[in-house]
């Protein structure tokens, strides 16, 4: 109805004048048009779209090593969340979302809609390393960019360090950040000091002692704001991917010590937030019935951190581990407007479908190739549908396929172990195939393959299909990773020191 009212204006007005200069109208008859047209300039101010093409904002909120018990919707008590409590009865949980076991697989999966097998990102790059995501591949940013949308990366970007695999070469107009885990410290040459790099674009900014990492939640999430306020007018994508809660642990001063689980919790509470920073400033430009904002997590709690590590509530395994723990991520999707507020989807979703997500709500489509695995989940996020678009969700561990699932089951096919630094316990190490009913038992305890032969079969059979096309040592559909000839750190460093923990 609205793309008729300029029309209808125009018409209005030409009828008034003419009434005005002929007089040949009644009175009653002049008031009528009057009345019409006044009614009509609401809807022609609506009608007028404040983005060009009416496209959405997207964005994505990052955090690295959160557990699926971590935060309030998802029953944390230790910290309080009142912000992501606030997103929860505003939006849409979802409580089967996943993302990888480890740090940089996740942003890979998260960046081109892919498993990180396919696209060569198998586990954890560090500083310096010579390969990296290829910028070959077609990122959400990029395919943004398409359909003219501002593009920001902020925080942890640990898909390759080298400037060829940083932000400014895979579709971000901007970068600010930390390029990799902030454990990753090497000595750096003039000061002897153990630091991690702080980029802005494609530059080494500063060099982060631990004492300053303790200002990174407020930078990033002052770049955020900053961000935002200058891209208002113009569809954008923030992809804000937090160095917290990844050890080691640097709350803010104005955090330290106030929640009731330690500096973790305190951290978590620093993110908490940061989030109702990024909401209320959506809020206030007015932007936030025209903006998607999900909130997740790049892998599951790293247990063997003991009170610096998160809690995967209900769930089997941690970080390191393709258990629910180790995967399934603590999510929230917010669309004032758009999402019904307070509500939850338990279907299949994850990281890989949040670029075909975004492209379909830009008004695009994703070409058929390069193949992504990822599927468009918009109608789950406006509750259309509670049928997940995928068949099924892959569990891999580097190139070894270990689990699939599919609606309530998940086949474990390997040996899996607990958590990243623990090995594989006595019920997970005797048989394999092993099955569980997620609904039933989320805490995968019972197996169930006996008593469910055929789904046992028709699991194996979905298994050993993509196992053949991304997995193992001789996949017929993995795509090459970036490679440099000769990587070097991005800044100048001495001879490691010997550290008690390693980097991940």
């Amino acid at each position: 109805m609205n793309k008729h009212v300029p029309i209808l204006s125009l018409v209005l007005f030409a009828c008034l004048a003419a009434c005005n200069r002929g007089r040949r109208m009644k009175l009653t008859t002049r008031l009528a048009f009057t009345v019409l047209l006044l009614a009509s300039l609401p809807a022609l101010h609506a009608a007028a779209p404040p983005q060009p093409g009416g496209k959405p904002n997207v964005v994505i909120i990052f955090v690295d090593d959160m557990g699926y018990g971590d935060i309030g919707p998802f029953g944390a008590t230790r910290q309080k969340t009142p912000q992501l409590d606030r997103m929860a009865q505003e939006g849409l949980k979802l409580t089967s979302f996943y993302a990888a076991p480890a740090c940089s697989v996740s942003r890979a999966q998260l960046l081109t809609g892919c498993y990180g097998a396919r696209v060569s990102v198998p586990w954890v790059y560090g500083p310096g390393d010579k390969n990296g995501l290829n910028p070959a591949e077609h990122t959400i940013a990029e395919r943004l960019k398409e359909h003219g949308y501002a593009t920001m990366c902020i925080g942890k970007w640990h898909v390759g360090d080298q400037p060829e695999f940083l932000p400014a070469k895979q579709g971000f107009d901007r970068y600010f950040g930390i390029p990799y885990s902030n454990d990753m410290q090497k000595n750096a040459a003039q000061t002897g000091e153990r630091v991690v790099p702080l980029l802005r674009d494609d530059k080494v900014a500063e060099l982060l002692t631990d004492e300053a990492q303790s200002r990174i939640v407020e930078r990033y999430t002052e770049e955020a704001v900053g961000f935002i306020r200058g891209s208002k007018d113009k569809p954008f994508l923030l992809y804000l991917a937090h160095t917290a809660v990844h050890t080691p642990i640097h709350p803010g001063a104005a955090f330290a010590g106030k929640s009731a689980n330690g500096r973790f919790g305190d951290w978590v509470e620093e993110v908490d937030w940061s989030v109702g920073r990024v909401l209320d400033t959506l809020r206030e430009l007015k932007l936030d019935e025209r903006t998607l904002v999900i909130f997740t997590s790049d892998n599951g709690p790293w247990l063997i951190k003991g009170t610096d590590a998160g809690s995967a509530g209900p769930l089997r395994g941690g970080k390191g581990s393709t258990w629910e723990g180790g995967v399934r991520e603590p999510t929230l999707a917010w669309w004032p407007g758009r999402i019904a507020p307070g509500s939850a989807c338990d279907a299949i979703a994850g990281t890989i479908d949040l670029l075909p997500t975004a492209v379909a709500l830009a008004g695009g489509t994703v070409p058929a190739a390069p193949v992504i695995d990822g599927r468009d989940i918009s109608p789950l996020l406006f509750g259309k549908t509670t049928e997940s678009p995928r068949e099924a969700h892959y569990y891999f561990a580097q190139y070894n396929l270990q689990a699939v699932r599919q609606g309530p089951w998940k086949l474990a096919i390997a040996p899996q172990p607990e958590t990243m630094g623990k090995g594989v316990l006595t019920d997970a190490s005797g048989k394999a195939p092993r099955l569980y009913n997620l609904d039933r038992d989320i805490g995968e305890r019972t197996d169930l393959a006996d008593n469910h032969p055929e789904v046992v079969a028709k699991l194996q059979a979905l298994a050993a299909k993509m196992g053949a096309e991304i997995g193992g040592t001789n996949p017929t559909a993995r795509r090459p990773a970036g490679q440099v000839a000769n990587p070097r750190t991005l800044y100048p460093t001495t001879a490691d020191k010997p550290s008690a923990e390693k980097p991940q």
